[in-house]
């Protein structure tokens, strides 16, 4: 099943594009700088989400990291 019909796995997904935009803007913000608007710009949305929430994000990848250990 594709991570788009299993909430779990979009879950998941999702954590992982915060985690990775966040690392990348942190090595090279000129990157994601660029692009703030269009298609592109979802991936520096997802860069400010990661640094501004990111003890929320790191709680949420824990628990996600146990339900997927544990859980299955």
């Amino acid at each position: 099943m594709s991570a788009i019909f299993n909430f779990q796995s979009l879950l998941t997904v999702i954590l992982l594009l915060i985690c990775t935009c966040a690392y990348i803007r942190s090595l090279a913000p000129s990157l994601l700088d660029k692009n703030k608007t269009g298609l592109l710009g979802i991936f520096w949305k997802c860069a400010r989400i990661g640094e501004r929430k990111s003890p929320y994000v790191a709680v949420c990848c824990i628990v996600m990291a146990f339900s997927i250990l544990f859980a299955q």
